[in-house]
């Protein structure tokens, strides 16, 4: 079994407050002391982990989807899960969206990750460099946030999953600034329930159809079949439950 080492008040200087930190090592980390492990950064770390000092102890289990994943050959990864903090919708929000009253803070948390978070982890752990071996995910805002991170930083994080994500936020701003393929190594996994939708304070978001077309627009900048993948549930819905049970299949795709 692997370790999830938690850190709390993890200074945010680019956002101005301290963060929760979740950090799990697979079982072979201290038993391969020179060897370099691939990481994947998820948001909202609280639900990441089955742990006791999780949210919810049964939310997405990454880490044991990870550990059978090793016991069926995949590369262990060093996974390391960031809470939302104080203001979840702001800090997910790469732009203001007026029409829920939002004002993006994004910006300020993806720089975060990018410029304190990552060196650190990197500087403690023994992690593996390059696109490649670096992943994002997330869902609902979290996977708008996957996908504006790896937009705005290909060299960074190569490997991107979405689960139900937030395309349409701030009308549909994503796919208006994502006008080219990165020419970075890519693999974007996509996915949500076919009808998925919610209605919150009277805004209509359709994630199954949103996100959809989001599949189809990166194929029409040039996104290959090995780059980028779609999985639409017919009966899934914008909830942990559903994010946790396709998971499993998101993880096998993404790390491959």
């Amino acid at each position: 079994m692997g370790h999830v080492h938690i850190i709390r008040d993890f200074a945010s200087p680019q956002e101005g407050f301290t963060r929760t930190v979740r950090i799990y090592t697979p079982e072979g980390y201290d038993q391969a002391p020179h060897h370099q492990f691939p990481v994947l950064y998820m948001h909202d770390g609280q639900n990441v982990f089955a742990h006791p000092e999780s949210a919810i102890f049964d939310t997405w289990c990454a880490n044991l989807v990870l550990e059978h994943m090793v016991g069926e050959g995949q590369e262990p990864w060093i996974i390391v899960g960031i809470d939302s903090g104080p203001g979840r919708m702001r800090e997910y929000s790469p732009w203001d969206d007026p029409s829920v009253h939002v004002n993006g803070g994004g910006e300020a948390y993806s720089r975060f990750l990018v410029e304190t978070l990552k060196p650190y982890v990197d500087g403690v752990y023994r992690t593996r460099q390059g696109p490649e071996w670096t992943g994002i995910m997330g869902s609902s805002l979290g996977g708008l946030m996957s996908l504006y991170l790896g937009w705005r930083n290909p060299e960074v994080f190569g490997r991107i999953g979405a689960l139900s994500p937030s395309v349409m936020w701030s009308r549909y701003k994503l796919f208006h600034d994502w006008t080219e393929h990165s020419r970075r190594w890519t693999r974007i996994y996509l996915d949500a329930g076919t009808h998925e939708w919610i209605d919150p304070g009277g805004v209509p978001l359709p994630y199954g159809e949103a996100t959809r077309d989001f599949y189809f627009h990166l194929k029409g900048l040039g996104y290959a079949d090995h780059e980028v993948a779609l999985v639409l549930e017919p009966e899934g819905q914008h909830h942990e439950r559903d994010w946790q049970r396709r998971l499993p299949f998101a993880m096998r795709w993404l790390l491959a």
